[in-house]
Order: structure tokens, then sequence, then C-alpha cells
């Protein structure tokens, strides 16, 4: 069917261009605002990681047998070997600048390592600590595959196959797959949780248009700013007895005082290696472990890809990808040495920030790691801030997730939109990483057990963990897809947009992969990339 189209005057503006680099941004990866912007930067990174630190020991510490004490000590832990897996990503890794924190991906092996019952002991502190010392152990073990993978070089050999259609729906649900820790969180006490969404949209993309001078305090500080006043409001409807005779539930999601770390932490105390006593290994838990190890790596992989996007870096080099995700691994072991009760990947959140504040430093990421470091070794202090209700830090999910989903989106300018291949690829793999891991999740709520449901726990970790991954899911499948279906067709390789990665294939291609990329002190020549 033939067709026209509408001429084109000499008078209309040009069509949008791709661009290598994420234009507008105010700083990017080495280029670092003043000293003391970039502190406050830093802070509110730590602000912003706080959330996921939290969150996990609470869910994980008393269902091993702990108390507030040792749930204080486990997110001082947690939150010390974020700042140094942090600085080791920034130096040694990929340079991007990301922060390594706890994962929820960790969670559900976790989770079958207490319901094990192989460490039933009367005694809570007791069982705590033989449960915590089992978790080190297939932490342990789990971290080899992230280690082998990164820094053999066979994660490069893997990465070198993804191209812009196929990165759009692994990053895209990175970020649209944690929906579930969203506006559900706010309505926990919408009260709270939803005056901290409206003025964090309000401060950070309407007030720098209405007031001109200074603009970029509000847009950059933000989440400060917010945070501080919906915490000051918590506080005052806590003290007035607003949630007297609620719901524990209520109280716990509201009030400013249950979280029970500030009475618990103690004033000075520095975690190390072994502090629970000596690991146990177990085969079982460690198989299991190492597929969620291996279910973070793929997550991480869309966050490092959406997070070079927001600090305006070029596409990462397969080489630099593969040399971030061998650190990675090295963090995982931090995590089991240390006994985090959690394994560690990049965090969404604080890649979400950068979008935010257009402010991609990596010396900010850097000065957080130091507020990381610094407030787990001053418990009493460090235990002021994860004080925050969690409504608060689900308000600012809504606003970071969706920043790296949409990061994910902004690779479709690489793309031929009008192939039907493409549209496929794009349909079928972003439809099914929402709806597979909504039925194994939907399964488990119902049931309390997955769909994979047999008398070994580890097995059933092993099948259930990768598919409630909405990341995973639609990675592999994107992935599968794009290097199967019609690839020897050479259209097909600019219909896909692979034709824009080609010079970031190699790291030494561009000049500018060098510049961000490169490692610290002249470590390149002893030290090459993968």
């Amino acid at each position: 069917m033939a067709g026209g189209g509408a001429a084109v005057s000499k008078d209309d503006p040009p069509p949008h261009q791709p661009k290598d680099q994420l234009p507008n941004v105010h700083y990017c990866i080495t280029s670092p605002p003043p000293w003391p912007e970039a502190i406050l930067l830093g802070f509110q990174h730590y602000l912003v990681m706080l959330g996921t630190t939290v969150i996990i020991p609470t869910a994980l510490v008393p269902q091993m047998g702990g108390g507030n004490e040792e749930k204080a000590q486990v997110i001082q832990t947690l939150l010390f070997v974020a700042g140094l897996n942090t600085l080791l990503q920034t130096w040694f890794g990929t340079r991007l600048p990301v922060v390594i924190g706890g994962s929820y991906t960790f969670v559900a092996p976790t989770i079958s390592i207490i319901l094990s019952g192989r460490w039933n002991d009367p005694d809570p502190i007791s069982r705590f600590k033989k449960t915590m010392r089992a978790t080190q152990g297939a932490l342990i073990v789990a971290s080899t595959i992230q280690i082998v993978l990164g820094f053999s070089g066979l994660w490069r050999n893997i990465a070198r196959f993804l191209s812009p259609i196929s990165a759009v729906p692994l990053v895209a649900l990175a970020g649209f797959g944690l929906y579930e820790f969203g506006f559900p969180g706010v309505a926990k006490c919408v009260e709270i949780g939803l005056p901290e969404l409206v003025l964090l949209v309000f401060f950070s993309q309407y007030l720098p248009h209405l007031i001109r001078p200074g603009k970029h305090i509000f847009d950059r500080f933000a989440v400060i700013i917010t945070v501080v006043i919906v915490w000051i409001y918590a506080h005052l409807l806590t003290v007035g007895g607003a949630y007297n005779g609620r719901s524990l539930k209520t109280q716990t999601s509201c009030r400013t005082d249950r979280a029970g770390l500030i009475d618990a932490a103690p004033w000075i105390r520095i975690p190390y290696p072994f502090q629970w006593g000596a690991p146990s290994f177990d085969a079982g838990e460690a198989f299991a472990m190492m597929m969620a190890a291996f279910v973070a790596l793929v997550e991480s992989t869309g966050a490092l890809i959406g997070a070079s996007r927001h600090a305006s870096a070029t596409p990462l080099p397969p080489s630099i990808l593969s040399r971030g995700v061998g650190w990675q691994g090295v963090g995982i072991l931090l995590s089991g040495l240390f006994g985090t009760a959690n394994g560690s990947s990049v965090s969404i959140e604080n890649a979400g920030l950068l979008g935010l504040t257009r402010v991609g430093s990596r010396r900010v990421v850097q000065i957080s790691a130091g507020f990381m470091l610094f407030f787990s070794v001053l418990g009493k202090f460090g235990a002021v801030f994860a004080s925050i209700p969690p409504s608060i830090t689900a308000a600012l999910y809504c606003v970071f997730f969706a920043y790296v989903g949409v990061g994910g989106l902004s690779f479709l300018q690489f793309c031929q939109l009008n192939s039907f291949r493409n549209k496929f690829i794009l349909a079928v793999s972003i439809f099914l990483g929402l709806s597979v891991p909504q039925y194994f999740n939907e399964y488990t709520a119902i049931n309390g057990y997955g769909p994979a449901h047999t008398h070994a726990r580890w097995f059933n970790d092993i099948v259930n963990v990768p598919f409630s991954s909405e990341a995973f899911v639609a990675g592999i499948l994107a992935f599968f897809f794009d290097n199967t279906l019609d690839k020897k067709d050479p259209q097909i390789r600019k219909d896909r947009g692979k034709h824009w990665w080609d010079k970031f294939r190699s790291f030494k291609t561009d000049t500018r992969s060098e510049e961000f990329y490169s490692l610290p002190f002249n470590l390149n020549k002893y030290f090459p990339s993968v």
C-alpha cells in the first residue's frame, strides 16, 4: 500500500537526535561540585540508602531470634560494609557513582535458612548467632559466582551481546519492577507518606521555576529539605498522641519512636569480620544463595547501565562492566565475612537520585560512603537518622525507582520502533517480566510458599527466586530474543541499535571511556581492564 508523507519545511526545527551522553547534567562523573555542596549531596545519598539498610534487618533479625540490640548491630554492620563496598566500586570497579548496599534479592534464601529448623535453640540470642553464621557461610560461597564471572571476563563476553533494544527491558524493570515498595508503603501511613511525595515533587520540579535565585538549592537538595519537614511533622503527630491506641502496624509505619534503634545502638562500635563466630556451611543453602547472587548480578547490570546514563557517562564498555561485577562479588564476600545477613548489589534508589539531582559526580558518592562508615561506628548518631518512618522512605522510592525505569526507556532513542521484531521483543519481555513475577509473588502470598514446593528448600529457592525478579525475567527474555531472532539480516543490526554501541565495545576506542572508567593511581598498567 503506497502512501505519502507531508513535506518537511526548512523552517521546521530539527528532530531530536540520539545522544551518547545525557545532556543537561550539572556535574558528571569527573567534575565534582564545590566541597560544601558535595558534602551535602553526599549526605543526601546517605539518607536515601538508609531505607533499605534499615528495612531488611528489621524484617530478618526478629525472625532469627535477635532483639533491638542485635538489630541495631546488624544495621551498623550493613552500613559499614556498604561504605566499604561503595568505595571499592568507585575506586576499582566500574568507577560509576553508584552506592553498593543491601539487596532484597537475598531475602528469600535468608528466610529459608531461618525456617530450615536446623538452628532451633531455646535461647533466642544463641539461635540468632547460629542462623547468622549459616547466612555468612552461604554468602561467602555465593560470592564466588560474581567474582569468577567478573574477573575471568566471562561476563564481559556475555555483555558484548547486549544491544540498546535488549537493555531497555532490563534497565526499565530494574526500576519499575520495584513498584511494590513504592506507593503501597506510602499508603501504610498516608498522612505522612503522601505529604512527603507531594513536597518532593513540588520542591524538585516546580519551586526551582518559581524562585529563580538559588533555584539549584531546591532541585538538588529537595530530599534533605522535604525529609526534615515531614520528619518534624511526623514527630509532632507522635508526641501529640495521634497514634495512641492505634494498631501495631500503624504505629510501626507512622511513629518516629518505634524503631527501637536509638536506645539499643551502642555509642561507639566498630564492626569486624566473624563478629558472630565462625561461619557454618551447607551445600543446599550455598546453592540457593548462589542463585540469588546471579539474579542480583543481572539486576545490577541493569542498574549500572542506568546509572551510567544518569551520570552522563558513555555506555559501559563490557570489560568495565565485568570488572564492576567482580568487585561486587568482593562486596558479597565482605557481607559474608562481616555478617550482614544480606548480600550486596547496586542501590537502585541512589541511581535514581542521580537523575533527580542531575549530579553524577563520583566524589559525591564517595563522600556518602564516608558518612556510612562514620555513622556505622557512632551508633547512637546513626540510629537517629535510621529512625525515619518507613512511609517517608517509600515516598522517595516512588520517584527514584521510576527515574531508573525511565532511564531504561531512554535507550529506545537508539532503536527502530517501527520494526515488528523490536516491538515483539519489547512487548513480550516487558509484559512477561511483570506478569511472571506477579504470579510467583501472589502464589507465595496466598499459600505461604512458592510454585516450586518440594522438601528441599534450596531447590525451591533456585526456582522461585529468579522468577520472582521482574528485571531478571525481562532481561533474560529480551537478551534471548534479541540474539536469536533474525540476527543475520544486516538491517537488523541498525534496527536494534547495535551500531550505536560499537565504539564502546573496547575500553580504549573512545577517549571519553578512558576518562570516565580508568583506574586511579595509574593502576591500569598493573591491572588492565578484564
